[in-house]
């Protein structure tokens, strides 16, 4: 029992959590709600900003698992931490020497900001719905169509006061870019539109990537955010704007309307908290010990974060917490 360790989550961020713990000598175990490991990844066609197939990340993770013969539950929704493990839905006890949450992040509902027809209109989209397109290989109006104009809204669920998100998702500027490169790749003849507040390249390679989309695709790049959104009577989309760089209204028709949804911390996180002694910061995402040596600590004895749970992360930084946490895991237990 003291070499197991429990992982709550079966994302990038568990899987490699898991295998780095493996290689420290612990017997980790992943408890995963759904019935394949692989967390949100599963849903994602290509990666920013090199356009890397995400099965070239997911498969491996997968298969180095089934390699070393790291005991995995899925459909193990864990309700609650206990002490030393979770209980999962059921009151089914899993113990071990220490617990990694790596729960990660839930996906802000669109539907929330009635004002852009998302769950009413037929051409309004999120970027979730977009991946799921371009897995099957098809792109196309909820009349069948090919879209030849197509909006972007970045920030939906982020930096809104209105729907109490204060913070930024970090990701999706750079996702509104690379979906809207695919989309130009797919209908060159598109017009396509990015409606911003103000765009946030922090990786290597976004700043390059967003140049590429202005001068090689001809995306077009608004300052200004859509005020409304209102069905046309051929199932079109009609949006007002402003562009505040220039300080004029703006009105169009598009064939598809595309909210670029933030991230916002996990339903369990309370849950978590009240259980474990935990904290919940004011983003709704799971409090670290620190920002900085602490960062994948909780502050509470035998409990580490790994991944989205603490914060808006892209693929590579969580992946570098899983094996961050598995070395400060490690420690903890004398491997």
């Amino acid at each position: 029992m003291d070499k197991r360790v429990v992982i709550i989550g079966g994302g990038v961020a568990g899987m490699q959590a898991a295998l780095a713990l493996k290689e420290r000598g612990a017997e980790p175990v992943i408890l995963e709600k759904e019935e394949r490991l692989g967390g949100k990844l599963r849903d994602w066609h290509r990666l920013f900003p090199t356009f890397t197939p995400a099965a070239e990340v997911l498969e491996p993770l997968r298969e180095g698992i089934a390699r070393a013969g790291i005991e995995v539950r899925t459909g193990a929704e864990v309700e609650c931490l206990s002490e030393g493990g979770a209980v999962l839905r059921g009151g089914e006890c899993i113990e071990g020497g220490a617990t990694v949450i790596c729960s990660g992040f839930d996906v802000f509902d669109a539907r929330i900001k009635e004002e852009y027809g998302y769950g009413i209109y037929d051409n309004v989209f999120t970027t979730v719905d977009v991946e799921r397109m371009f897995n099957e290989g098809r792109v196309a109006t909820a009349q069948g169509g090919v879209p030849q104009r197509i909006a972007f809204l970045h920030c939906v669920g982020s930096r809104d006061e209105k729907v109490g998100a204060h913070h930024c998702s970090k990701v999706c500027c750079i996702t509104g870019v690379k979906q809207a490169i695919e989309m130009k790749e797919m209908f060159p003849s598109a017009e396509i539109y990015n409606f911003y507040m103000d765009i946030r390249m922090f990786g290597p390679g976004y700043e390059e990537l967003y140049r590429r989309a202005q001068l090689e695709y001809n995306i077009n790049f608004v300052r200004g955010r859509i005020s409304e959104a209102s069905q046309t009577i051929d199932g079109r989309v009609q949006i007002k704007a402003e562009d505040t760089l220039v300080g004029r209204p703006l009105k169009m028709t598009v064939d598809m309307l595309v909210l670029i949804v933030g991230m916002k911390g996990g339903s369990r996180n309370v849950a978590f908290a009240g259980s474990g002694g935990l904290t919940v910061a004011d983003n709704g995402f799971m409090q670290p010990q620190d920002s900085f040596l602490g960062n994948v600590s909780s502050g509470r004895k035998g409990i580490f974060y790994a991944g989205t749970v603490t914060a808006p992360k892209n693929i590579g930084e969580s992946l570098n917490e899983g094996v961050a946490v598995a070395a400060r895991v490690a420690s903890y237990l004398g491997l």
